[in-house]
């Protein structure tokens, strides 16, 4: 009955487009990250076992060899045979190794505690990036917590209403917006004795 539900979730998965077949559209998946469990046929040669655990290895993923012959995947999937697939969506990945684990707990529980754990985590990331595309079309921005004690030091540095609010000044060369006094850097004439008319006396 669970080999059945199985394979009835690998047709879905192949008609939705979650599923690659054959070991040159399964060697892409997996070198492009996209898959998330290979599944191997319980008939298939060693050397196809090799390849599917070296996919499995470049993709970061898991491998598993399902009880089903070659001829039982094709049937499901419309091929005359089948020996490796690649499931790409991650719940149709968790739910067809679950479905695996309930049918054979010893061989595959393991398993399917490891995709759980990866569905969760796929899950969280796809709600945190919900969350915030939702934030940056409503104009929200993520709260800073180091945002109110800075402020807070701000307002403990500020002058207090009764301080005068004008710039202190500054002694020797004025500033941009100062006024310039042109005689400020300037030497005393001395005053000569024609400088002034004598008074008659």
């Amino acid at each position: 009955m669970e080999n059945k539900r199985v394979l009835s979730l690998l047709g879905l998965a192949l008609r939705g487009g979650n599923l690659a077949v054959g070991e040159e559209p399964v060697e892409a998946a997996a070198r492009a990250k996209d898959a998330r469990v290979l599944l191997l046929a319980a008939d298939a040669a060693e050397n196809t076992r090799r390849r599917a655990e070296h996919f499995a290895l470049a993709g970061q993923c898991l491998w598993l060899r399902t009880p089903f012959t070659k001829e039982e995947l094709g049937m499901a999937l419309g091929r005359t045979s089948v020996a490796l697939t690649a499931v790409t969506d991650t719940g149709l990945a968790n739910a067809v190794v679950r479905r695996l684990a309930e049918g054979d707990p010893a061989r595959y529980a393991e398993a399917a505690a490891q995709l759980e754990v990866k569905a969760r985590r796929a899950e969280e990331r796809r709600a945190e990036r919900l969350a915030h595309e939702k934030n940056v079309r409503q104009g929200k921005r993520k709260k800073n917590p180091e945002r109110p004690a800075k402020k807070a030091a701000e307002r403990r540095a500020a002058p207090s209403r009764g301080a005068d609010p004008r710039p202190a000044v500054r002694r020797g060369r004025p500033g941009p917006g100062a006024r310039a006094k042109p005689y400020a850097h300037s030497h005393p004439v001395k005053k000569g004795k024609g400088s002034f008319r004598k008074r008659e006396g």
